[in-house]
């Protein structure tokens, strides 16, 4: 049985953020973490997440991955390609056939068929065979310092911090190079806010296959998906995978893997 488990309310910055400093390379790093734990505390975050706020690093690797994000400029079919869509059709026919019931369930709980959380699955992570390498916390307080998008990956490193209240990840927890977590990549704070106790162990793991599963559907759930309506092009559901990824060929992607995962 699928139990939601208590979720906090979802973070919001108060206007003070908007004096906090940016930067464009390591040199005011560590200055900022002062002003950020500030902000931090003032938001409710305890010792822990502060320690482990203190404790983080300028993540060059993520700088370097956010200035070159350039596979989502390719054609639908070059994209799918790079991407082995075929590998993850006739992967995730395989993975559909051997968990029917649990995928079933999933539908049945939130409305959303295996075709499109297969492919989600096999697109962020391979289907769990790399969920990445990166140190969470240092990837999205360095994200939060960054010029370009502090607004947008600020809230999501205050999630980060509470999680580490929490218990929920660690100070030294890993992910992908943009602070994402798990089988299907959620950020800190769409875990806090959309995230299922998908195997009712009363924590929510994005480790754990069946808590990512359900917190995926529970995602597309909320932000609007329709139960039985389709996800093609012109469909109502179409829109609600650009909640999942604004990318359009990522979104055409799924859209063509889910009916052939299903057959």
């Amino acid at each position: 049985m699928l139990r939601p488990l208590a979720l906090l309310a979802a973070l919001a910055l108060p206007a003070a953020a908007q004096a906090l400093t940016c930067g464009n390379d390591a040199s005011g790093f560590e200055a900022w973490k002062q002003e950020f734990a500030q902000l931090a505390a003032a938001n409710g975050v305890g010792s822990r997440g502060l320690d482990a706020l203190a404790g983080t690093s300028y993540a060059t690797r993520t700088i370097s991955a956010d200035r070159n994000q350039h596979s989502f400029r390719y054609p639908l079919d070059e994209f799918m390609r790079i991407r082995g869509a075929d590998t993850i059709v006739s992967q995730g026919r395989r993975m559909y056939e051997n968990n029917r019931p649990f995928y079933d369930s999933l539908e049945a709980a939130y409305g959303v068929p295996a075709g499109i959380l297969i492919a989600i699955h096999g697109m962020e992570t391979g289907f769990g065979n790399f969920m990445g390498d990166a140190n969470v916390l240092s990837a999205i307080t360095t994200l939060a310092y960054d010029c370009r998008r502090p607004d947008f990956f600020q809230p999501h490193a205050l999630a980060a911090l509470a999680l580490v209240d929490r218990g929920s990840i660690s100070p030294n927890s890993v992910g992908a190079m943009h602070g994402e977590l798990g089988h299907t990549q959620f950020l800190p704070g769409n875990i806090l806010q959309y995230g299922q106790d998908g195997n009712g162990d009363g924590v929510v793991d994005l480790t754990d296959l069946a808590d990512a599963m359900a917190s995926t559907a529970n995602f597309l759930r909320q932000k609007g998906w329709q139960p039985g309506a389709g996800y093609q092009q012109g469909e109502p559901n179409f829109a609600v995978l650009g909640q999942w990824n604004a990318a359009s060929v990522y979104q055409q992607a799924l859209a063509i893997m889910g009916p052939r995962i299903e057959g």
